[in-house]
């Protein structure tokens, strides 16, 4: 049974191929090569980061509604509606970006031609990591263009594509992305940064041998089952955190890490003493991103030490699935998932996505309302989009993302608003508070209720969520059978 399924997919596939090379013959990439190339380098990339069948014939076949004589109805037709509905999407997000060719215009707009982008593949995530795999291809290629259009692309991408890739937590292609990018950006500065890791990397090289044979020794020791693996600050990265610190390579500590990956959260937390007690921990640079992840879903435990030969060196401690998440991001929930992708996204709707990517549904919801035609308050929409958003607790542990800035009752109303209608107070982190104060990152929030309290106009002054207004605003409107009676005095 399992090799007719393998079969019946590679099958799809080489159909898919097949197509393709007919609908491209004859047409050639800057480089030289066939175009064909170009539709089977992103194929290969989305094998790489495992996603699903559909969506590798869908980057197969991406350009050809574009480009060539074939049709969305053919596609579907050999393919089906869900690999027609991607390729659908991936032709509607270039043409999107035809009307901002222009880099003056388009570059110092970025937020509102990043939140154009988004709208235009808000159907289905699919659609912006086949976007990110012909993005990537393209940026490998980059030197046989004109060095104007190399700018350029470099530009969008630092700007747009690898804070997508951040967004979406996909480690690796975000790297990537941005030092291809920054290459061309600033040749020069990047030669510069290149050289001084690679400068450091040779001077800190024998120490970070010794520390890793004192490790292994010690985990040996505990008979604890690791990988252990270097990880080296990339040039963008560098440039960026140089910035920040005013260009001053002492406040670099993280230019050269070493990751622990174990089997189990609690082995995470055993690891971490078992470095305490061998180095000395710096103050202020212990990160639990397990018990608090990242707000794009990252978790890993980070310590900064100093080793007995007074070398600085930063540890990173993970389980293998966290690993995968910190590496490929949402395209690694697709791998985890594969089953479920099919149906689920049929009609492009997104299920059992992880909380911190509940922003992907708020998403659809507004690219649905655009289809109808009804108006969308684009200011509202790019504040609930690309605000800071927040992750607090219910005492049962559940997490709710909020914008930053929220106030208890914006959670209360979040969490229902029957809730919402009654509140009478809250307590934060185990401690009686009041409904003025900012939530916080973290923070486990109880709200208290009695059936005796109704909404209050003056609650609009503690609020900050559209959500929230809207349904207060519905609390306070009077019953539809209510009416006023006027006396005359």
């Amino acid at each position: 049974m399992t090799t007719k399924s393998s079969n019946s997919k590679d099958d799809r596939i080489k159909r898919a191929v097949e197509m393709a090379k007919k609908a491209h013959e004859g047409q050639l990439r800057k480089t030289g090569e066939p175009y064909i190339v170009h539709p089977l380098a992103v194929k290969k990339i989305l094998e790489e980061w495992g996603m699903d069948e559909d969506t590798i014939i869908a980057g197969i076949l991406h350009d050809t509604i574009e480009d060539t004589d074939l049709t969305l109805d053919d596609i579907k037709q050999e393919f089906g509606e869900s690999v027609a509905f991607l390729v659908d999407g991936v032709t509607k997000l270039s043409t999107a970006r035809n009307g901002m060719r222009d880099i003056d215009t388009y570059l110092p707009a970025t937020r509102d031609n990043f939140l154009r982008l988004m709208i235009a593949l808000g159907d289905d995530i699919r659609v912006l990591i086949i976007k990110l795999a012909d993005r990537l291809h393209n940026l490998r290629t980059l030197s046989a263009l004109p060095p104007d259009k190399q700018k350029k692309i470099a530009k969008e991408t630092l700007e747009v594509f690898a804070p997508l890739a951040d967004r979406l937590n996909m480690g690796l292609l975000r790297v990537e992305m941005a030092d291809l990018a920054f290459k061309y950006v600033d040749p020069k500065r990047f030669d510069e940064l290149e050289q001084l890791i690679k400068k450091y990397n040779k001077s800190a090289e024998k120490s970070l041998a010794k520390t890793e044979e004192e490790i292994r020794r010690a985990l040996r020791k505990e008979k604890i089952k690791y990988k252990l693996s270097g990880r080296v600050k990339s040039v963008y990265s560098l440039h960026k955190k140089l910035a920040k610190h005013h260009q001053n390579m002492g406040e670099i500590y993280d230019l050269m890490a070493l990751r622990i990956i174990v089997e189990d959260v609690t082995t995470c937390y055993l690891v971490l003493g078992i470095i305490h007690s061998l180095y000395t921990p710096m103050d202020g640079r212990i990160k639990d991103y397990i018990a608090m992840p990242k707000q794009n879903g990252y978790q890993s435990l980070h310590t900064t030490v100093i080793t007995k030969d007074k070398h600085i060196v930063e540890f990173q401690i993970r389980t293998n699935e966290m690993h995968e998440y910190a590496e490929r991001g949402l395209a690694a929930s697709f791998y985890y998932n594969e089953q479920k992708l099919t149906e689920s996204y049929k009609k492009g709707k997104i299920e059992h996505l992880p909380t911190n990517l509940l922003w992907i549904t708020e998403l659809q919801m507004t690219a649905a309302k655009l289809r109808e035609g009804k108006k969308v308050d684009l200011k509202k929409l790019k504040l609930n989009l690309f605000a800071d958003k927040i992750f607090v607790y219910t005492p049962k542990g559940d997490i709710i993302d909020l914008p930053k800035g929220a106030l208890p009752l914006d959670f209360a109303y979040k969490l229902h608003s029957e809730i919402g209608d009654h509140v009478v107070g809250v307590k934060i982190n185990g401690k009686m508070s009041n409904l003025g104060k900012k939530l916080e990152h973290g923070d486990v929030v109880e709200i208290l209720t009695s059936k005796n309290q109704t909404p209050k106009q003056t609650w609009f002054n503690k609020i900050i969520t559209p959500h929230a207004r809207q349904k207060l605003r519905h609390a306070l409107r009077p019953a539809p059978n209510q009416t006023t009676s006027r006396k005359k005095h």
